[in-house]
């Protein structure tokens, strides 16, 4: 039997977290072939995407795919991610949340770290994000 992955059951996890504490959950999103999002908002090769209750309509966190209508300078577009293409999901207000290893690599999370730089991958050799002095952050690119 094939072992399930973790990725989508702790993004559920971080949204319901944001959700109920107020917070505003965005997905930041490595883009490709099979990632249906505006072109015109990806920065390299990334986008950002507000998935909170007011903007994610129709919002489906499945096991393979994220997707969701929303409005993007007044026009509704359809949504669709592959859920291995999710870099993190955190909480705008506080940037606190779960930054994913590139596909390929150990599906595990690195949790509860903002990340300043969410194009750097992450080495498994690394000093746990936890104990480095310097606190990363995501950055929402308007």
């Amino acid at each position: 039997m094939k072992e399930l992955s973790t990725r989508p059951y702790l993004i559920r996890a971080i949204y319901e977290w944001c959700s109920d504490s107020g917070y505003t959950p965005y997905l930041s999103v490595k883009v490709d072939t099979q990632t249906r999002v505006p072109e015109e908002f990806v920065r390299d090769g990334e986008i950002i995407l507000n998935i909170s209750f007011d903007a994610a309509h129709h919002l489906t966190l499945g096991n393979d795919v994220i997707q969701f209508s929303a409005r993007f300078n007044g026009l509704s577009r359809e949504i669709s991610v592959p859920v291995n293409a999710v870099q993190g999901i955190f909480a705008k207000e506080t940037s606190q949340g779960i930054l994913f290893p590139p596909e390929g690599e150990a599906d595990t999370a690195q949790p509860d770290v903002g990340i300043e730089n969410p194009h750097k991958p992450q080495s498994s050799a690394q000093t746990p994000p936890a104990l480095t002095s310097k606190k990363r952050r995501f950055q929402v690119i308007k």
